[in-house]
């Protein structure tokens, strides 16, 4: 189930989900709560947790090296790499789960995927910071669909000039559900996964994307 507020100073005002349209100001975004049914959801969660090769980068933030709130793992096409941060990734072959996942996403999405990066929220301190999906190599305006698996956690959004317009809104992800961000949603939102306190199970949140989309 989703709720989704975008907070305008000084009111607060619900936005409506106009079926599986999310609308936002400077967003294109689709939400599918229930793409996989539960047992379904729950066996591509356990089967990727036990199959996906994962790891845990190390990041340098303003000169100090630290790791990575999160374990990851980057599939894909040959040669389709990845870089966010400073840390490259290098394609792993697609493993039979993921492959049943973008084949069940890519005709809602219009897109063929050539890679995904996979995120593994092993409790509530694991996290990932504010940010946009706008690298060079997703091109201009990138198609991210975003499959979330196992304990349901906060997706928090910011419009880029919130201090001016005050656009922000908190959605809440189902087990086995679908977003799909696309047009220019990337160039003027940024979103983030805080960490909570609550004691939380874990969660993989899997955002299959096009490299080089002009090479697609």
């Amino acid at each position: 189930d989703c709720s989704l507020y975008v907070h305008r100073t000084p009111m607060k005002e619900k936005v409506l989900l106009n079926g599986n349209v999310i609308e936002l100001p400077d967003a294109d975004l689709e939400y599918f709560p229930n793409l996989f049914h539960d047992k379904q959801a729950s066996r591509l969660l356990d089967a990727l947790v036990k199959n996906v090769e994962w790891v845990q980068n190390t990041i340098r933030f303003y000169g100090k090296e630290s790791l990575v709130p999160r374990l990851e793992a980057w599939y894909g096409d040959a040669g389709k790499s990845y870089a966010y941060s400073g840390i490259r990734m290098d394609p792993k072959p697609w493993i039979k789960e993921l492959l049943e996942i973008k084949q069940a996403i890519e005709p809602l999405a219009s897109t063929r995927f050539n890679s995904v990066l996979i995120n593994y929220y092993r409790d509530g301190r694991d996290r990932v910071a504010w940010h946009s999906d706008d690298e060079k190599e997703l091109g201009p305006n990138p198609v991210i669909a975003s499959v979330s698996l196992g304990a349901e956690r906060k997706f928090k959004l910011r419009h880029k000039d919130h201090k001016q317009n005050g656009n922000y809104g908190d959605v809440i992800l189902s087990h086995g559900s679908l977003l799909i961000m696309k047009g220019e949603t990337q160039r003027f939102w940024k979103h983030e996964i805080p960490r909570t306190a609550r004691p939380i199970g874990k969660r993989i949140n899997l955002t299959f994307r096009v490299i080089d989309p002009e090479e697609a």
